[in-house]
């Protein structure tokens, strides 16, 4: 192991207002099965370090897998010389071990390959034997056991270690010559203990009843129609179509369709948009970001007024901000950008079942597909993996291969049924090359007019 204040020594010696140290060892295991197949088995140590210099405004970055102090100390010289020379100052500050109000029972690292084998072969095995038009199925495992020790130049100095795990479902089905899929992901910052019986049960029946259900679906028809997105649609629309939008390194740099709306209203007055890394067992949860900030429930948009937007060291030195305590990166091969964590719509006053009774011609979005979003206009296009039909408040046939379209902006200004519950969709956020483990979260919304595409009537 290296020492810190040394390597900072040698990266503030440039002209720098501030340099970073982010050292990781990440152990995973990776387990991929399709078509009755053990196709991937990886497990492996990832290990190496960062090393960032910031002068305005440009940022210096260099990554190696050496966590040699001789080695660190010459590349830190060889990013000054980048940065030009001159004098800076490295201030002292004590380790901040982090710490969560919730605990690891199972660490991954604990439980046996083999056991680990046997739980996706189950979830195989119990996808085939519910439906049997399913053609193909492919089940992916990861967990990451991942250690960061980051310190900066103002006196930062923190540890942490995360514990992820994810699986993932997909199953395609055929009827009469035609293929549809069904896909689900369950996980989290936890431990092996989240995969109960009753969750992967619950899992598995999710995913294979939607595919059955697909396999006999009428065709989406096309129009203007009232859409109702369901809080178990997670909230694919928020991140995808909003929440990207306010992420500082867009929002304050004229790529966003919410720059310079900060006090402004962007909402109707039911929505209010949080991002939390604090929330217990969340994908998107870490106690300090990967600037060693530590972490908050940042208010993004209280009541429709713009509140504030999601920061990073980098852009809040830049802008005169805060950072929020969101810049991520995917490893120490990344420089830190500004990312969201849980980022959520919160709940409403209205009963998610009178909202679906106001309908009286419709769609329900009971899960959200992949997608496009322009963020300097606000546009997007979202598959619908999983829709009804609502005709006269009564939720009607499923549908298939439909479509929405419509404008992030209009659509949050347009809302005007919001519901008490909350229902949170997990995923792995991509930006600049770089993934980084996300959840969202949404009530049941009531939109009134989207453009719906389909290929029926």
């Amino acid at each position: 192991m290296f020492d810190d204040t040394k390597v900072l020594k040698a990266l503030k010696t440039g002209n720098a207002v501030y340099a970073e140290t982010f050292a990781e060892e990440t152990r995973y295991t990776l387990i991929q099965l399709e078509s009755e197949k053990i196709e991937k088995l990886e497990k492996g140590l990832d290990k190496g370090v960062g090393l960032r210099v910031i002068r305005p405004w440009q940022t210096f970055f260099a990554s190696t897998n050496s966590h040699e102090e001789s080695h660190l100390i010459e590349l830190a010289k060889e990013l000054v010389r980048s940065a030009r020379e001159g004098r800076g100052e490295v201030k002292e500050g004590s380790l901040q071990l982090a710490r969560y109000p919730f605990a690891i029972e199972t660490p991954p690292r604990d439980v046996g390959t083999e056991r680990k084998l046997r739980l996706v072969r189950s979830v195989e095995a119990a996808a085939r034997k519910m439906e049997k038009r399913i053609k193909q199925v492919k089940v992916l495992y990861r967990d990451t056991d991942q250690n960061i020790r980051i310190a900066a130049s103002d006196g930062t100095q923190v540890e942490e270690n995360r514990t992820q795990l994810v699986m993932t479902l997909l199953v395609v089905g055929e009827e009469d010559g035609e293929l549809q899929t069904a896909y689900e992901a369950i996980g989290g910052f936890c431990g092996f203990e989240f995969f109960t019986d009753e969750r992967i049960d619950a899992f598995v029946k999710t995913t294979v009843q939607r595919l059955s259900g697909l396999l006999g679906a009428m065709e989406a028809p096309m129009g203007t129609k009232t859409v109702v997105l369901a809080s178990e649609a997670g909230g694919t629309m928020i991140h995808e179509a909003i929440g990207h939008g306010l992420e500082a390194d867009l929002a304050m740099e004229g790529l966003s369709c919410y720059k310079g709306m900060l006090g402004q209203t962007m909402a109707a007055p039911l929505i209010d948009i949080v991002d939390d890394k604090t929330l217990p067992f969340k994908r998107g949860t870490y106690a300090y970001d990967d600037e060693g900030t530590a972490s908050e429930r940042t208010i993004l948009v209280e009541k429709g007024v713009l509140k504030n937007y999601l920061f990073d060291r980098f852009h809040a030195m830049k802008y005169g901000m805060r950072s929020t305590g969101n810049g991520r990166r995917e490893s120490f091969r990344y420089k830190p950008i500004p990312r969201m964590s849980n980022t959520m719509i919160l709940s409403g006053p209205h009963d998610p079942a009178k909202i679906i009774a106001s309908v009286d011609d419709g769609l329900l979005v009971k899960k959200m597909g992949g997608g496009q979003v322009d963020t300097v206009r606000g546009d997007f296009v979202f598959e619908i993996q999983e829709g009804y039909l609502i005709e006269k408040g009564q939720i009607g046939p499923m549908v298939r291969n439909a479509t929405m379209m419509g404008n992030g902006p209009k659509v949050l200004r347009e809302i005007d049924m919001v519901g008490t519950d909350l229902g949170f969709g997990i995923g792995t956020c991509g930006k600049d090359g770089q993934g980084v483990p996300v959840a969202d979260a949404q009530p049941t919304l009531r939109m009134p007019e989207i453009v719906v595409g389909g290929r029926g009537e």
